[in-house]
């Protein structure tokens, strides 16, 4: 019963977890090329040893061991391709007006370096595995790259989602070859190949596989095939595939956010200088009202004790606003020749309608 239980909850993690790790290197931990480097030349140094290591053995840990050195080998590729190192020679968006061949040409330009990667790592991975009795790992690889090249395939020509909210910055470029529109024929197509395929798959691991290395080893390829299969539904349905990996993207991230977050009295100092530039005052009285009312458009919440509570701010706010309306009311009328006095003693005696006193 673990024999058939184990693989499929064991390839469901690491399909879900190896996805959003990636993502999170790639797109979050602060933007550290270096960091990336060690982590895929590691990824690849441990896989292909790993390879070579369980080429030969045929125990049912060997068939995870090789299942997961292909994830470690597949996830350092995909770490280079996100971080926009092995893209292609035309890291560019898609011209608005290309179509047909001319699109085609461009989309290839923009990532035949990552696809001959992809075909190299495949070729060492059939040189370390060839005439071993662990076949793992080269099923494991074929597996994903079909499935790979069936997606992009479905995304150039056509799918209602395509989920390029998942794609890094580096990467944006390849969002416009993308095609928003209803499926081509070749997603029917895809889909009941790739569904043909997985159903033999499981008919072997029922019917054929008698050891449990190789049904271990089975179940391990084919879980992994039937993950790429619901890869492909989620082009044709609305279906929240970013939540999946939700803790692996930070939403709206851009290295315009990161320096505000990493520098708050930018911000501030930011803010305050939109705040007076759309203060436009007429009269003494509209500039003394700008000057006590911007600082409370820049305050920010702190923690800090020494700021006064906001009760206490807003009184001195309100006696400073007053005592700047009291002096510009008194200068405008000693320039008119009246004397500093109060407001409203006069020293000539009141007269009534009819010019006479009282």
């Amino acid at each position: 019963m673990v024999s058939y239980l184990g693989p499929p909850i064991f390839a469901a993690f690491v399909w879900w977890f190896s996805t959003g790790a990636v993502m999170l290197l790639v797109g979050s931990v602060g933007r550290s090329g270096m960091l990336r480097v060690v982590c895929a030349g590691g990824m690849i140094t441990i896989a292909l040893c790993g390879l070579s290591v369980t080429a030969n053995d045929t125990s049912v840990a060997a068939a995870y061991m090789a299942f997961s050195c292909i994830i470690f080998l597949w996830g350092a590729q995909e770490i280079a391709f996100l971080s926009g190192w092995l893209t292609g020679p035309r890291a560019e968006p898609c011209p608005p007006g290309a179509k047909g061949f001319a699109r085609l040409s461009f989309a290839l330009q923009a990532i035949i370096y990552h696809e001959i990667c992809l075909l190299a790592c495949g070729a060492v991975v059939v040189l370390v595995t060839l005439g071993a009795e662990n076949e793992v790992g080269r099923w494991t690889y074929l597996a994903l790259w079909v499935l790979r090249q069936s997606a992009k395939i479905n995304l150039f020509l056509g799918v209602p989602v395509t989920n390029d909210e998942l794609m890094p910055d580096a990467v944006q470029f390849l969002k416009t070859y993308f095609a928003r529109k209803p499926v081509s024929a070749f997603f029917p197509i895809s889909v009941t190949l790739a569904t043909v395929v997985l159903m033999a798959m499981i008919q072997r691991i029922v019917e054929v596989a008698d050891t449990p290395s190789e049904i271990v080893g089975l179940t391990l390829v084919s879980t992994l095939f039937a993950l790429g299969v619901v890869e492909h539904w989620f082009m044709l349905l609305p279906l929240p595939a970013i939540t999946l990996w939700s803790w692996g993207i930070r939403p709206g991230f851009s290295p315009e956010n990161v320096t505000m977050e990493q520098n708050p009295s930018a911000n501030i100092a930011a803010a305050s200088e939109h705040a007076a530039s759309t203060q436009t005052p007429e009269t003494p009285l509209a500039g003394a009202e700008a000057r006590s009312t911007v600082p409370q458009l820049v305050v920010v919440p702190s923690t800090r004790n020494e700021l006064a509570p906001p009760k206490e701010r807003s009184n001195c706010a309100r006696q400073r606003l007053e005592e700047q309306f009291r002096q510009t009311f008194l200068e405008q009328h000693s320039r008119s020749g009246l004397a500093p006095a109060r407001v409203g003693i006069s020293a000539e005696p009141a007269a009534t309608i009819n010019g006479r006193t009282s």
